[in-house]
């Protein structure tokens, strides 16, 4: 690794020596040398006690360091990822859906596990779009092939054609009409927007939606992961087919 100029030049700035350096940080003076000469990168605390000694930003001794730690372009968006939806913070949903006024958007094949998880969630939908949000359900379509092989390989007698028929009885709740459009392109990813912030699910192999690697996203710009999974939504949101209110299950 290259010289560290920048820690080179701040003892010779602070009139100390390798050695002074590494007795303040409590350290062997071999260990400070290979810092400057080498550019090795001392331990977290041995950086800060560093910094602190020599009057300087850690960051200016070690930018690369800060670098790597501080995330960049795209990835600045993801808050967090999760090996299951199941790891996602139990209040999570609620907490955004409480939080959103703008767009509710519930982009899942089922959605089921919302009216598990939250609390009163009908009332609290139906009062967003009666306020002004913009509240939709993107459901999977029960009549669809794609949702019987889908059945085929879940085996579970929890079907995806119940739990849709089962949100649709959920949504049917909620004081203010809230429009409801069927797919089945959205099988392997679910996408539910809120305001500005996304939780996308990428289902695996036979698991079910529960299973699903998960990222929460929160938007900081154009252009990046989060509008790439809105205008997602929006495109299936456009090819899909209004439900028919005739055949809801009570």
């Amino acid at each position: 690794m290259p010289r560290n100029e920048a820690l080179r030049q701040a003892l010779a700035v602070a009139g100390m020596t390798v050695g002074d350096l590494a007795a303040r940080c409590d350290v062997d003076p071999k260990t400070v040398e290979r810092w400057v000469s080498r550019g090795r990168v001392p331990h977290p605390r041995s950086r800060v006690r560093a910094a602190t000694v020599l009057r300087k930003d850690v960051d200016v001794l070690w930018p690369d360091v800060v670098r790597r730690a501080v995330k960049l372009g795209a990835d600045r968006e993801i808050v967090g990822v999760y090996p299951r939806r199941s790891d996602l913070p139990r209040s999570l949903f609620g907490d955004l859906i409480g939080r959103a006024g703008t767009r509710l958007w519930f982009g899942g094949y089922t959605s089921y596990f919302v009216w598990l998880e939250v609390a009163g969630a009908p009332a609290s939908l139906g009062a967003k779009a009666g306020a002004g949000a913009d509240v939709r359900f993107l459901l999977g379509d029960p009549a669809s092939a794609v949702t019987a092989e889908r059945e085929r390989v879940e085996a579970t007698p929890l079907t995806l054609s119940t739990r849709i028929a089962m949100s649709r009885a959920e949504i049917a709740k909620s004081p203010s009409t809230l429009p409801v459009r069927l797919s089945d392109r959205h099988i392997a990813m679910s996408v539910w927007i809120f305001d500005d912030e996304a939780v996308v699910a990428t289902h695996i192999g036979a698991g079910l939606g529960q299973d699903s690697v998960t990222l929460h996203l929160r938007r900081r710009g154009e252009g990046g992961l989060f509008d790439r999974y809105a205008e997602h939504f929006e495109a299936l949101w456009a090819d899909a087919a209004p439900a028919d209110r005739g055949d809801l299950v009570t």
